[in-house]
Parts: C-alpha cells; sequence; structure tokens
C-alpha cells in the first residue's frame, strides 16, 4: 500500500506576495499613527501656556525633580526634530527644554510653587464658603474628618480649577513685572538723558573757555595798542583835525559887535 499521510502544501507565490504587502501596510499604518501623535504633541506643547512649565511637560504641580526629568526625556525623544516631521518641532523641543530648565531650578520652582499654594488658598476659601451653604456637603466634611475636602481637591474639577488659577496668578504677577521693568527703563532713560545733557553743558563750556584763552593774546595786543593812544590810521585813510581849545584860566573881554 502507498503511503496515505498528508503532506503539507507550500505557499503559493501569490500568497506570499499579499503577505508582503499586508505587513508593509501595517508597517506604514503604524507609522502613520506615530507620526500622528508627534505632531499631536507638538500641537499640545505649543498651546500651553508660556508662564507655566508644569503645563509644557503635562505634570502636575507635585511631581519631583526626577518625574520632571524622565517626563522631559520621554516627550522630547516624541517632538525631536530629526524623528517628527511637524513643521513646528524644534519650536516645541525648545520650549520643552526651557520648561526643564526652569523647573530644574530651585529659585525658579520655588517662585511658581508659591504661586500654586496662593491658588490653593484661593479655591479652598471659596469652597469653605460653598460648604457654608450646603449643609449636607458641610456635615458630610465634618463627618469624615477632612477626607471629603482632600478628595474634593483631588477631584477633576478641582485640578482643572487649580490649573486656571495658576494662570490668573501667574499672568497678574508677569504683568506687574513687566510694568515694574517698564518703570525702572523709563527712570533709567530719564537719568541717562539728564547725564547726557549734563555732559554736553560742561563740553559746551570748555569749549567756550578754550576759545576764549585763544584769542587772550589778540584781545591783549588790541588793548596794548589802545592803550598807546588809540589806533594808528590806516593808509590813506583821513582823520578830521583836532579843535583847538580855549584855555578856561584865561581871562579875556567880551568885544562889542559891530553892527552895519
Amino acid at each position: 500500500m502507498g503511503d496515505n499521510s498528508s503532506v503539507t502544501a507550500a505557499p503559493s507565490p501569490s500568497s506570499e506576495k499579499t503577505s508582503a504587502i499586508e505587513d508593509a501596510l501595517l508597517k506604514q499604518f503604524f507609522a502613520e499613527v506615530s507620526e500622528v501623535e508627534r505632531d499631536n504633541e507638538v500641537i499640545r506643547i505649543l498651546s500651553c501656556f508660556k508662564l507655566n512649565p508644569f503645563e509644557y511637560l503635562n505634570l502636575s504641580f507635585d511631581s519631583s525633580i526626577d518625574e520632571v526629568k524622565r517626563q522631559y526625556r520621554k516627550l522630547s525623544l516624541l517632538v525631536h526634530p530629526d524623528k517628527c516631521k511637524h513643521p513646528q518641532a524644534k519650536e516645541a523641543f525648545g520650549a520643552l527644554a526651557k520648561a526643564q530648565q526652569l523647573l530644574l531650578d530651585q529659585q525658579e520652582r520655588d517662585y511658581i510653587l508659591s504661586q500654586v499654594v496662593a491658588a490653593k488658598e484661593e479655591l479652598r476659601s471659596k469652597w469653605k464658603k460653598q460648604l457654608k451653604k450646603d449643609t449636607a456637603s458641610k456635615l458630610k466634611s465634618l463627618v469624615t474628618e477632612g477626607k471629603y475636602d482632600q478628595e474634593h481637591e483631588q477631584s477633576e474639577e478641582f485640578q482643572q480649577q487649580l490649573k486656571l488659577k495658576v494662570r490668573e496668578i501667574l499672568t497678574d504677577q508677569e504683568w506687574r513685572r513687566r510694568k515694574m521693568a517698564m518703570r525702572i527703563s523709563e527712570e533709567e532713560g530719564r537719568l541717562k538723558k539728564d547725564e547726557e545733557e549734563t555732559k554736553e553743558m560742561w563740553k559746551r563750556k570748555r569749549e567756550h573757555e578754550e576759545q576764549w584763552e585763544g584769542t587772550r593774546e589778540k584781545r591783549v595786543s588790541s588793548w596794548r595798542d589802545f592803550m598807546k593812544g588809540g589806533k594808528k590810521a590806516k593808509k590813506g585813510e583821513i582823520r578830521p583835525p583836532k579843535l583847538k581849545t580855549e584855555d578856561p584860566n584865561k581871562s579875556y573881554v567880551q568885544r562889542p559887535v559891530k553892527r552895519g
């Protein structure tokens, strides 16, 4: 009897070609999805509030330094100009770098967190006023010994309110800073103008003194000539004759006038 065991047929060239096309399409699909994600991240970064570095890195305000570094590495690789084709990828990459730099600077970080604390205090005060009006919520807060308040602050609603309040406070502080800088600049400009005017005044005075000193010899010579008896007659100049004056001490008799 012959061997009746089944033999697996080799794949046809047609099916291999179809599989290769599908693999290529699948790779292209993932590549397109990845590129869309990169573009979306660039758009998100560029739409962030410029004064809040936590927002650029998409981190909560209580994030640690290590979390800041990890998140920066992750997002910077996502929008790196060499890997992201978005025309503003370089701008987004630079914004992330600046955000990390601010959060790694202890002074800048403390300043931002101090504004976060101020924002929380405002929201908590508002929350307490709302509790006074809502008896049920007030009782719940008392019964849970503050856990109800903590749950409220951890809610998405409170976090969104906090984010907006921080924006408001940072904007107000930045506006005050710019106004102060403008006033300082104006005052420095005024002082500089006064200084330049003073320098110009002393410069004119020195030039006048130098000019006066330069003509000193000429003036002295003219004065000497004048003291010697006046100026000499110029060539061709005719001077009027000197009038003969009577001696005031000489006595004389008035003669009568002869009439025709």
